[in-house]
């Protein structure tokens, strides 16, 4: 019979045991639905906010192309040149500064200022409206939006007069939605909108201030956005702006989004891995239940290739009905993922049916499926029938033919390829499959150590410990599968726990420990002698540091222009937009200098730089080389003379560029201070210098690590989440573990029974097996984790690690609990078998 008549027999007799039915496949059909609906429903969120944001990407920007000039605005010669060109164009004002309620509390917000072209593209929603906010008369001017929450926290209401810098302003309504909130989101504090013609009487726009100066420009239509950039660009090359267009609209909301999507992907394949092994678990039980029909076809002369379609056919279909539940399902948690996350996401995405991710997921989703099939399926195609009757009890050791050896390799090989290529980061992608490797032999090795233990215990005299113990290294036992499944699941957890575990101890007890009550920025030059000496007047006050503070746009590494410079992933960000300078004749104190040697005091010759150390790795530099920066529009030049190791976590005064003083000292530029002291006194110290000095802004660090704590919270509790979908593929594959060997549990059940043993000493012994398989489960995921996590702590976040006992006790007991949980239901439901009926039969 040639190849297409083997198929066609193949098909015909799968077409007719699938007329049975696939009672005997859910957990097949579960396994695989539940991973590819979570890779689906990523890829398809994330191709709907693609969409959302190349269809709204004037809109997100506020303007086809924004010409971004740092500290200092942008100057008339190119607002004649793009006026020129036909662009229309609107400037927004972004700084820091204190706004002081009538009853004297205050609150840092994000100021921004805008004109009366504000916005070129959407709509600013404000509560009640005020179509006159942009208008430029002082009756029109003086008043200010805010964000629903400065006015909650400070309890003002409508027509409230309060302060910014040194105007007067009337609230005259909330902040309900910025049209490009996305480009410019309040970081600091929540957002108060003024008038740019106000923004000059508050007296902050001083020189050095923390300040972003940005052009949004709408173009005539039909032109090219793209090409405009560029001319403007050259025109002004020497200017160092930063000039970007509505398709760029924000490259960081690009990046954590890609970043997200990776690791929900990843958190997605975990639970297909997972899902997998209840893959080759449910057909093993399938075709052990089909063992009768596989033996007769061979008896009647069957060969092993005819046996295989038949069964391949079979799963094939299952796995595409799978599939398609899984695409399904996945698009459905599209739609509650995005209402879920309205308030978070940078638009509003763009929900359809997108072909590539859902062709994606499918894909994962049948290379999963034949990963883990066609092993147990080449298996049950080599043994002879007259061995599948006693297969049961005495397993053969066929292993499949290579040909179907050779397609099972390929298609891992396939998997892995996929996860590695479609990955936004290929080197934490092929880390995730080999540490997904390693984590399977793991789990391996200690089912069969846990087997090998209960072996060596055989000799025990308790019946009930004796036979719980037999059960893990009896012919055809669950061990493995249970521990590898459930192992899986909880390591995932274990490392999300761990790492934010850490992160949060850091942010709870270390940092504040370490951490300055206060920051003061924008504090002018000829105000710092003065402020030093009221701040370390005012009750409370013990400590006062204060350094100059520039800032400055990287611009060149090595004489390669910023944009075209080769540097790694993670230090990538330093060459984004401004970065913070200062100049100090000694090392700041705690400087540990890895390389080179600190100026002499006195110094005055060529500019030199003293750089963050890891940065430098990331970015190939060294001592000698230079580095240029634009400060306030002229290029500098600054020659490495040592890299220091900059430790970040204890929230001082540090900087990435640290310059030698000479050339910098004569530029204007403000100053930076922290305070430390009483906490107790933090009210009325802040109340005592923004009075004095209203220019300056107080960040109170407390506060600052608060956010960030609430936000690690919420990031925690949705990493938790997705690492439960690994779990609950777990708990699948342990159902369907449980349900494949029920039939071999009734028949124990009835033996034993009916030999003598009693319904509480058959349930201790089962109770005995499930308790062992959980806890060796939980202690290798507590360990794996752990050893994950230390991983991503020590080498990606670059923070210190310790080991929290409380999360993985957690961890195994509660792996524990959910095998015993299942335990006794298979148990309880055996112990209902009644013997006569069974007897019988045999």
């Amino acid at each position: 019979m040639g190849l297409a008549g083997q198929f066609l027999l193949g098909l015909r007799l799968a077409r007719r045991e699938l007329r049975g039915g696939i009672r005997s496949l859910r957990i097949v059909l579960a396994c695989l639905a539940l991973g590819v609906a979570a890779i689906a429903a990523v890829g398809t969120l994330r191709a709907a906010i693609d969409a959302g944001l190349a269809a709204d990407g004037a809109r997100i920007l506020g303007g086809d192309v924004e010409l971004r000039s740092g500290n200092r605005p942008a100057t008339p010669a190119a607002r004649a040149w793009i006026e020129a060109h036909g662009g229309q164009v609107s400037e927004v004002v972004a700084l820091r500064s204190m706004l002081v309620a009538p009853s004297g509390e205050r609150m840092l917000v994000e100021v921004k200022a805008v004109d009366t072209a504000y916005p070129l593209y959407g709509a600013l929603d404000l509560d009640p409206p005020l179509p006159g906010f942009g208008a430029e008369g002082a009756a029109a001017g003086a008043q200010v939006a805010l964000d629903p929450l400065v006015a909650e926290r400070l309890g003002l209401s409508i027509q409230d007069r309060v302060r910014i810098g040194e105007a007067e302003f009337r609230f005259a309504a909330l902040v309900q939605g910025e049209p490009d909130k996305a480009t410019s989101p309040a970081l600091f504090g929540p957002r108060a909108l003024i008038t740019r013609a106000m923004l000059d009487r508050t007296q902050l726009l001083q020189p050095g201030a923390l300040v972003q100066h940005d052009l949004r420009i709408r173009l005539p239509e039909g032109t090219d956005r793209a090409r405009f950039a560029n001319e403007l660009r050259s025109a002004f090359a020497a200017e160092g702006w930063r000039v970007r267009t509505a398709d760029q609209a924000e490259p960081g909301v690009n990046r954590f989004l890609d970043r997200a999507a990776s690791f929900l992907t990843l958190a997605g394949l975990t639970a297909l891995l997972v899902g997998g092994i209840g893959v080759a678990t449910g057909v093993r039980g399938w075709l052990d239940a089909r063992a009768r029909s596989i033996a007769t076809l061979r008896c009647l002369g069957a060969p092993a290739a005819i046996i295989f379609l038949t069964y391949l056919i079979q799963v094939l279909a299952l796995a595409a009905l799978g599939i398609a539940i899984g695409l399904a399902g996945g698009y459905g948690l599209t739609w509650v993922a995005a209402q879920a996350l309205s308030g978070s996401l940078p638009v509003p995405p763009r929900l359809a049916p997108y072909p590539a991710p859902l062709a994606l997921a499918a894909l994962y989703g049948l290379l999963t499926a034949l990963a883990f099939a066609l092993w147990p399926l080449g298996r049950a195609a080599r043994i002879p029938g007259a061995a599948l009757f006693r297969d049961a009890l005495q397993p053969a050791g066929a292993w499949p033919a290579w040909p179907v050896l050779a397609l099972n390799l390929a298609a891992a090989g396939a998997l892995i390829a996929l996860i590695v290529l479609t990955a936004g980061d290929r080197r934490f992608a092929l880390g995730f499959c080999g540490a997904a490797i390693a984590a399977l032999l793991v789990f391996r090795g200690g089912a069969w150590a846990l087997a090998a233990l209960a072996r060596r215990l055989a000799h025990l005299r308790r019946p009930a410990l004796r036979l719980g113990l037999a059960n893990l290294h009896r012919p055809g036992a669950p061990t493995a599968l249970l521990v590898v499944s459930l192992g899986i699941g909880l390591t995932t957890l274990a490392t999300i726990a761990q790492i934010e575990g850490n992160l949060r101890r850091q942010l709870a007890a270390e940092m504040p420990a370490r951490a300055p009550n206060f920051f003061f920025i924008d504090i002018q030059s000829d105000q710092a002698q003065r402020f030093d000496a009221v701040a370390l007047g005012l009750p409370g006050v013990d400590e006062v540091k204060r350094v100059p503070s520039l800032r400055a746009r990287v611009v060149a590494v090595k004489g390669v222009p910023a944009e075209r410079a080769e540097v790694s992933e993670e230090t990538a960000w330093a060459l984004r937009g401004d970065r913070g300078l200062t100049y100090a004749a000694h090392p700041p104190e705690g400087t540990k200098i890895v390389a080179g040697a600190w100026w002499a005091p006195d110094y005055r010759g060529e500019p030199l730089l003293s750089f963050d150390a890891n940065v430098a790795r990331g970015w190939g530099v060294g001592v000698g080389d230079v580095i240029t920066v634009n400060v306030l529009g002229r290029d500098i030049d600054l020659r490495i003379a040592n890299l220091r190791a900059v430790d970040w976590r204890g929230l001082g005064m540090n900087f990435t560029l640290v310059a030698s003083p000479g050339l910098l000292e004569a530029a204007p530029h403000t100053h930076i201070a922290t305070v430390r002291g009483d906490a107790a006194q933090d009210a009325a110290v802040l109340r005592a210098l923004t009075d004095t000095f209203p220019n300056i802004s107080g960040i109170r660090v407390r506060d600052a690590l608060e956010a960030v704590a609430g936000i690690l919270g919420r990031v925690g509790t949705a990493l938790t989440a997705t690492g439960s979908v690994t779990l609950l593929a777990g708990a699948l594959v342990l159902a369907g573990a449980v349900a494949a060997g029920q039939r071999q549990r009734v028949r124990d059940a009835v033996v034993l029974k009916t030999i003598g043993a009693t319904r509480s000493q058959i349930r201790a012994a089962w109770m005995v097996e499930y308790m062992l398989i959980g806890l060796v489960a939980g202690l290798l995921a507590a360990l794996i984790g752990s050893a994950a996590s230390w991983a991503v702590v020590t080498f990606v976040m670059r923070a210190e690690w310790v080991l929290l006992p409380g999360m993985l006790a957690a961890t195994v007991l509660g792996c524990a609990a959910l095998t015993l949980a299942c335990g006794q239901i298979g148990t309880a439901l055996a112990l209902r078998a009644r013997p006569g009926p069974l007897l019988r039969n045999e």
